[in-house]
């Protein structure tokens, strides 16, 4: 059995890695690498192998930097199986299509300046059609409920409580008389967090592919960050400005508004238009209310004490889908609170409200989601001024914010917890740390070793181990 990593090595995006056994390839993920527009153009358009090649796709969940290339893949030329969860491949059904629709959208608005330059126009990575042909070639599959993708590969999908949907990937290899399991992680969640369950763990591992984006850090407590929540609310209403919150269509929008519907239902959330503008967004939670199998007991209770109830939806929110109504709220004069997508501001209608609402001092930018190198969000973040939008300069003059405590992710103290418990119930021989910043991932790697993990790799892209 051979592992090869091609993506989400040493950064946290565009997760990729490629599994041989038996002669037969299988990829772990085929997310879209973010980061520097032509740098990550090029290499989610230049594939490091041949389409045609890969048998077989199985997909850990839907977020965008693990799943938003498969219809490269296919555009390609993959005509395998792509196997998911029944949630996964609902979402991706939304996500994907929409992927491809901000991708035509930036194009065409790109083009328009490079026709006027006299330069050559950009095609899109992908189109609508290359996603339809690849949501043709999903398979769902329930989770804890083996399947054998192909001869030699037995393969079962764990709870991963990062987002709805997610899945720890637990892989049986049987190859020239010899068995090993590899335990895929995915992203790993968090514990206590509002909505889903708690993540699970893996037994029997001998090969671990594990996350590691808050390798080096501890997040704050979720009663603090819906504190800051509230906080930063009460501050922007005060000043008469927009909170503007970029977050991901899937699972941080949803925990957004749920919070925020905590605390209007007990009297603590000020009179402000709260606004989901965000297609994708509205689709994702139409699919949340499908996926009762992912809840966890507390979401559960609220939805089963009553029936009339929609934790997702209070007095004063709004949820946008047509274009016009997006445009009206960047003529907003009052205070609002803006929750949009892309959570890294690397597309999306969040650059729209960012280039209307960011350069006001009396709004503000809050990040809950983590911001990897090279996007528009790091460098809000950072306070780099003036930042780029569509090719135009803009000052950032709102106050930003960030509230560590609304990650998906496993925190440093999460991560090494799962791991501890995967190496208390196997014979781990190595552990390859991948989706994380190098600080992070060595960060990570020197707990892991503490804890006495026989051997920890920090793969380089490219870099393939024979197990």
């Amino acid at each position: 059995m051979k592992i090869q990593f091609w993506g989400a090595a040493r950064t946290v995006t565009g997760s990729m890695h490629l599994l041989e056994v038996n002669g037969q390839r299988v990829l772990l993920d085929c997310g879209l690498y973010q980061g520097r527009r032509k740098e990550a153009f090029e290499r989610n358009r230049g594939l490091p192998f041949k389409a045609t090649d890969i048998d077989t796709v199985i997909l850990s969940h839907a977020h965008i930097d693990h799943s938003g290339n498969l219809p490269s893949l296919v555009r390609a030329g993959f005509r395998g199986c792509i196997y998911s969860t029944s949630a996964t491949r609902d979402l991706c059904a939304y996500m994907l299509v929409d992927s491809a629709h901000l991708q035509e959208n930036d194009v065409r608005f790109v083009n328009k300046r490079r026709k006027k330059q006299g330069k050559v126009p950009f095609e899109p990575l992908y189109t609508k059609d290359d996603v339809v042909e690849t949501l043709k070639l999903f398979r769902s599959i329930d989770y804890d409920l083996p399947f054998e993708p192909m001869a030699g590969l037995r393969v079962l999908f764990r709870d991963a409580g990062h987002i709805l949907g997610s899945a720890i990937v637990i892989i049986d290899a049987s190859e020239k008389g010899r068995e090993s399991r590899l335990v895929f992680s995915g992203d790993i969640g968090r514990k206590g967090l509002p909505i889903l369950r708690d993540p699970r763990t893996a037994e029997g591992a001998d090969f671990v592919i594990m996350e590691s984006t808050y390798g080096s850090r501890e997040h704050e407590t979720v009663a603090n960050a819906k504190n800051l929540l509230l906080e930063t609310v009460l501050d922007v209403t005060d000043k008469g400005g927009r909170l503007l919150i970029p977050a991901f269509a899937v699972g941080r929008t949803q925990e957004i508004v749920y919070r925020l519907n905590q605390l209007w239902e007990d009297g603590s959330l000020p009179p402000v238009d709260v606004y989901v503008d965000s297609p994708l967004a509205v689709n994702a939670t139409s699919v949340f209310r499908l996926h009762p199998e992912c809840y966890d007991e507390e979401y559960i209770e609220v939805m089963l004490n009553d029936t009339n109830r929609d934790p997702l939806n209070f007095e004063g929110l709004s949820y946008v889908r047509s274009t016009d109504g997006s445009k009206a709220l960047n003529a907003l004069d009052r205070p609002a609170v803006i929750i949009s997508a892309s959570g890294m501001c690397e597309g999306g209608r969040i650059l729209h409200h960012l280039r209307h609402h960011a350069i006001d001092p009396a709004s503000t930018v809050l990040f809950v989601s983590f911001q990897a190198e090279h996007t528009l969000g790091r460098k809000i973040l950072e306070g780099r001024n003036p930042v780029s939008i569509y090719g135009e300069e803009y000052e950032i003059r709102a106050s930003v914010r960030k509230a560590e405590g609304y990650s998906a992710h496993a925190d440093r103290s999460g991560l090494l917890s799962w791991a501890a418990r995967v190496r208390a119930e196997g014979d781990v021989k190595h552990i390859f740390l991948v989706h994380g910043e190098e600080e992070g991932m060595s960060a990570l790697a020197g707990g892991l070793r503490e804890q006495g993990a026989p051997d920890v790799q920090l793969p380089q892209r490219g870099q393939a181990y024979e197990l």
